[in-house]
């Protein structure tokens, strides 16, 4: 039973309101990466200097070795530049991803940072790659995380932010249970749930874009104002996107050593205070975030239809085809993922199966279907969607030359074509079916083929948007 377990959908095309306090259009999170003193080091036990996001182009680990110039690229951002960020943030709420082992050697810097009423999440034990760590490991440094940074901040952390994390890290993080949200994703401008085993695990997703680690890659800035005009154009965009109708999450993520630079920093106060400029901005820590989503949106309950076993999959799904349960059990077998987990998505694995079939087989499917206000319904022996469908559209109601009027077109329809008139009752009413009946009678048996398949799809369509979000 092939699965994949991306999830390319989303929200699609209509996201849920987000509804951010006093109506904003816009909720603006600040993240400061606290992780000078936490970073390769063979002073931490590390086998080699650090070579990541630093002014040094094109640096590479010194194995065995220190870095004298890449410990005082970092060291400047503890002893400089979180001071200059803290000064221009410290009356907004901002988050801090603290690495823990930097926080407990920088004791009057998390003191600064919980002055000014900041959430520290945790940015993990040590500024490390764990793409090629042991599962058993990478959950050991996990809880040595929280332990550490609980020590230090006198609480435990409610956020989780790895970075260079490995494919296990959003699970092992879900699996400790603790967390409010983990950020370890890029995926949304709006947090979103994730489920693993029997937990969901919200996630508030982060960004690299609207992030001055661009100044330390090749393909990203070089000057100051590139950056305060990549943040003023982000914002403006989501700004106007939350004005008419869909408000979003601007996340804009800082390093100390980074940031706070003096060139930097300037351009990053031009861009706050164009923000700062507009009405209708929350400007939130990603708890906040997270608590407002989880008091407004909670985890949908109940089962996945790309997590079914396969009885219960076609025992719920078997029938949105009529009287075709094969169609569930060939779907069922596709590589059914996230995507297919709502009403949209499971159609089109269903459909797939249906148009794939032989012709002989999908006239099957057709002639399963019951003549509209025919004699099964007269005796009450349809099945419960389709008595509902027809009574949405007041065929349980005929009067006596409406009936008649049925009776004659079901027997010429069947009569020249060999199977039922099927349509999706619940887009018509009664004059709509029988206008479309009249003129369906004058298609070739090809063309009505065509066109009762079309119908079918939309008839299990809408079968399915009463058994799954849309």
């Amino acid at each position: 039973m092939p699965r994949y377990p991306r999830d390319l959908e989303g929200y699609g095309a209509t996201p849920p309101d987000a509804a951010w306090p006093n109506r904003a259009r816009i909720a603006v999170q600040i993240v400061l990466n606290y992780e000078e003193g936490g970073e390769n080091n063979v002073l931490h036990g590390d086998a080699a200097s650090e070579a990541f996001l630093s002014e040094i182009t094109g640096a590479q680990p010194w194995p065995g070795q220190r870095h004298w110039n890449m410990e005082s690229l970092y060291d400047y951002g503890a002893r400089a530049g979180f001071w200059r960020l803290q000064r221009m943030l410290g009356h907004l709420p901002v988050t801090v991803y603290g690495v823990a082992t930097a926080l407990a050697r920088s004791p009057g810097q998390v003191r600064a940072m919980q002055a000014a009423g900041w959430e520290i999440a945790s940015h993990g034990l040590k500024w490390i790659e764990h793409k090629d760590m042991a599962e058993a490991e990478e959950r050991a440094q996990m809880a040595e995380a929280i332990r550490l940074h609980t020590e230090v901040t006198g609480a435990r952390p409610r956020g989780w932010y790895t970075g260079r994390c490995s494919m296990n890290t959003v699970r092992l993080a879900a699996e400790e249970g603790g967390f409010a949200y983990v950020a370890d994703s890029y995926a949304d401008e709006l947090p979103y749930w994730m489920r693993f085993g029997d937990r969901h695990q919200l996630i508030v997703p982060y960004t690299l874009d609207v992030n001055d680690m661009r100044f330390a890659i090749q393909a990203g800035f070089s000057e100051g104002y590139q950056f305060e005009h990549y943040i003023k154009d982000s914002f403006d965009t989501l700004y106007a996107e939350g004005q008419a109708g869909r408000p979003r999450m601007l996340s804009i993520g800082l390093h100390c050593r980074i940031a706070g630079r003096p060139g930097r920093a300037a351009a990053l106060a031009r861009a706050l205070a164009h923000i700062a400029g507009h009405e209708g901005v929350w400007f939130a820590t990603r708890l906040e975030i997270a608590e407002h989503w989880t008091a407004l949106h909670p985890p949908a309950p109940g089962p996945r239809p790309s997590e079914m076993e396969r009885d219960g999959f076609v025992a719920a799904f078997g029938g949105v085809f009529e009287h075709s349960p094969w169609i569930a059990e060939a779907a069922h077998a596709l590589e059914l993922g996230p995507a297919h987990d709502t009403a949209l998505g499971l159609h089109s694995a269903l459909a797939r199966v249906f148009r794939s079939a032989p012709e002989e087989r999908r006239l099957d499917v057709l002639r399963a279907h019951p003549d509209l206000a025919g004699k099964l319904a007269a005796a009450r022996r349809l099945t419960a969607a389709s008595t509902a469908e027809q009574a949405s559209a007041g065929l349980d109601a005929l009067t006596d030359e409406e009936r008649a009027a049925f009776t004659e077109l079901n027997d010429a329809y069947g009569d020249k074509f060999g199977f039922p008139f099927i349509i999706a009752v619940r887009d018509h009413d009664k004059r709509g079916i029988l206008a479309a009946f009249r003129r369906r009678l004058r298609n070739d048996r090809c063309a009505e083929i065509a066109e009762a398949c079309r119908q079918v799809e939309r008839i299990a369509e809408l079968r399915l948007k009463g058994l799954l979000p849309s």
